[in-house]
């Protein structure tokens, strides 16, 4: 960093909100403006020139600008990235349509299977073969890989995938391919495997290179629209982007590898949840980040997020595994479900009232917005229900509509199903109430988690509207809304270590390892890793952490285990062995030390060493607490039993630590309000986060 003080800009744009936050040795500033879908960096711009104001500073003064977007995301979802061509293995064109040659729902006869982002006669084969072990077995025809030329330019190719059978092992005939191609027609963005997604699984490495290719000109394209908009406002100073796996990167690296982005802007609130829970010492925590257009349940064990390395995009079945394209990067684990202030409310054909995945999002918005929206939104049954305060909504910057929010309930709802504007808005609002607590409860059995002893961490404009009444449908007892929670994705940003996940395939029987091999297939990842790092890591110390994926012998799937991040010996190699052994048994309550040991996946993480020392807080309910003064009052209704109840209404900037809230009640910020219901006690800790704690059996209600 320089000596201006450590100013540090950060920016998430979400389907429905652009969040914007400046950090500066004096606090936080925070801002939401509506997303800008023709050009989204203009919602950007126009946020950083709102906290700038608000601080009386310039962007000459910020050193450091952090970004993270779900435009990549978006992208795969909506099926409206560039056209795209997939060279491949003569015999292997149709790998990213037959996947797993299995049926993910059984009996459906009906089952609607992802569609490849490339079309079959787009995917053209080329003759050339490598070994498992890296030899070439057949020379790549280089005059094949001219002659597909013709046919990329007659299809307006505008991006190009090469998979290579066995690529990882030996990148060759794919920077051959790439270099004939790059002469042939200039300019082309080309996307290899072997840096993409060096991993073994020729299907996800297809679909994780492809779907790297088809965002990658409209990434491209933005960042570097970005880049010289806050140039030409007078920046200077660096700009890192968020990935999925919770580490930060370049626009150099992010413009080469986008797919690495797919996730960032949902990773920030798990970065932050974790921060939240070593601060809080919460041993176990369910951090719930809600948007106006999706939200997301993460679970982190001891401070650290579920990580995994592999997830899916757009699934055909809301929560089956296999319905979705498979993409293999770094990725923290979370469940994102289209249930967010914008997702629309509908009558189904069994009348039944469904919300999401459909969202309204900043255009036109919800009803209540006035912008044209004519259907019912999560925000316009909370702006019923009074949870949302019309006149003072994103610290004033807009007023609702509440009338639009009863028209949209009353037609589409309240009509069908013969219920009152408030009774609709009701079942809306306990729609996606339960739809989260599902999510949730599926989460936690597919991981093995007892839910209700988790505490929630609540971020986004959302959660904090929400969280009270998930929490009573988990049965869980305490939850925490830090300050900024509703920007708290883009705050999660500035906590976020520049980091970089190197990745290789080499198979190895730990019976018979070749030590040296291993050694310099390590020092080879650490210095790629080193390199990338380093562009953004301000001369910060670096620290590196290492996995093998391994399994038994003859086993079709991996865990993941850690080993020391330098030069290896015999003895390391032989703990490796014995360390999955014991993982294997914490995760299915037996080991099978007679069977042989192979790892088949190596990755290395490098990132910025952590120099800051982490401070708890106090336990707020050990201490005689102080009942603030309310703002007023808000009838806000009531789920038990069908009718509005008087809540008291706090402003949260004018509480300290040591408060104590009893709801019914609402504490308003700008960029969110927290709902109390009837069975929670708020107490301001020391760091003034909200600590919300169920009422014992026998308290006043």
């Amino acid at each position: 960093m320089s000596d201006k003080g450590g100013i540090k800009l950060s920016a998430d744009i979400g389907g429905t909100f652009t969040d914007v936050v400046l950090e500066t040795p004096q606090g936080i500033r925070a801002t939401k403006v509506l997303t800008d879908y023709d050009a989204p960096e203009r919602g950007l711009m126009e946020g950083v020139g709102i906290v700038l104001d608000q601080a009386g500073l310039t962007i000459k003064d910020v050193d450091l600008v952090i970004h993270g977007t779900t435009l990549a995301t978006n992208t795969l979802i909506q099926r409206n990235g560039a056209k795209t061509a997939l060279i491949t293995t003569d015999g292997f064109v149709d790998v990213i349509e037959m996947a797993m040659e299995n049926r993910f729902e059984q009996y459906d006869i009906n089952i609607v299977k992802p569609k490849p982002l490339v079309d079959r006669t787009l995917r053209l084969p080329i003759p050339e073969r490598m070994s498992a072990q890296g030899d070439v077995l057949m020379d790549i025809d280089e005059a094949a890989v001219a002659a597909v030329v013709p046919t990329l330019k007659a299809a307006g190719i505008e991006s190009v995938a090469i998979m290579f059978l066995n690529a990882y092992a030996n990148r060759e005939h794919e920077d051959r391919a790439a270099a004939i191609l790059s002469k042939l027609m200039p300019g082309m963005p080309i996307s290899l495997s072997s840096d993409v997604a060096p991993e073994i699984r020729e299907y996800e490495r297809s679909c994780t290179t492809v779907a790297n290719a088809y965002v990658r000109p409209m990434m491209e394209s933005y960042l570097m629209r970005l880049k010289a908009a806050l140039r030409d406002l007078g920046s200077t100073c660096p700009l890192l982007l968020m990935t999925s796996g919770g580490g930060l990167t370049t626009v150099e690296t992010a413009s080469l590898y986008p797919v690495r982005l797919v996730e960032s802007g949902p990773a920030g609130g798990a970065i932050l949840g974790a921060e939240i829970a070593r601060e809080c010492d919460l041993p176990s925590v369910l951090a719930y980040d809600m948007g106006g257009t999706t939200a997301k349940i993460c679970f982190i064990d001891d401070g650290r997020p579920t990580t995994s390395r592999a997830f899916e995009v757009d699934r055909q079945y809301r929560f089956l595994k296999g319905s979705g394209m498979p993409i293999r990067i770094p990725v923290i684990e979370m469940v994102e479900i289209g249930a967010g202030g914008g997702s629309i409310a509908h009558i189904d054909e069994l009348a039944r009232v469904k919300v999401g995945p459909q969202s309204a999002g900043s255009e036109p918005g919800p009803a209540c917005y006035d912008l044209g929206g004519t259907e019912p939104t999560v925000t316009d049954s909370n702006v019923i229900m009074g949870r949302i305060d019309p006149s003072n909504f994103a610290g004033g910057r807009m007023t609702l509509d509440a009338s639009k929010s009863g028209s949209a309930l009353d037609e589409k709802i309240g009509t069908a199903l013969g219920l009152e504007t408030p009774m609709a808005a009701f079942a809306v609002g306990e729609v996606v109430d339960e739809n989260m607590a599902n999510a949730a409860r599926v989460h936690a059995i597919e991981i093995g988690k007892n839910i209700a002893t988790c505490t929630i961490v609540a971020t986004g404009g959302g959660a904090p509207l929400h969280a009270t009444r998930m929490a009573e449908k988990l049965g869980i007892d305490r939850i925490i809304v830090p300050n900024n929670a509703g920007v708290g994705s883009a705050v999660g940003f500035l906590r976020a270590p520049v980091a970089y996940e190197v990745v290789r395939s080499r198979h190895v029987n730990l019976a018979h390892p070749n030590i040296a091999e291993i050694n310099t297939m390590i020092e080879d990842m650490r210095a790629e890793a080193t390199a990338v790092v380093e562009q953004g890591s301000f001369g910060a110390p670096l620290e590196a952490e290492c996995f093998a994926l391994m399994r038994y012998i003859g086993q079709g799937h991996e865990l993941s285990v850690s080993f020391p991040a330098r030069t290896l010996t015999e003895d390391d190699v032989a703990d490796l062995a014995k360390s999955f052994d014991r993982q294997y048994e914490k995760n299915y309550s037996r080991s099978v030390p007679s069977v042989g040991t192979e790892a088949l996946t190596w990755t290395m993480t490098v990132r910025t060493a952590s120099t800051d020392s982490i401070r708890t807080a106090e336990d707020p309910t050990k201490s005689e607490s102080v009942v603030p003064q309310s703002q007023g009052t808000r009838e806000i209704f009531d789920a038990d039993t069908g009718q509005f109840l008087t809540a008291q209404v706090y402003n949260r900037t004018e509480l300290s630590a040591g408060q104590k809230i009893e709801g019914p009640a609402a504490i308003v910020e700008d960029q969110t309000t927290t709902i109390l219901t009837k069975r929670f006690t708020a107490y301001t800790n020391d760091f003034g986060y909200l600590d919300i704690r169920r009422k014992t059996e026998g308290a006043a209600q």
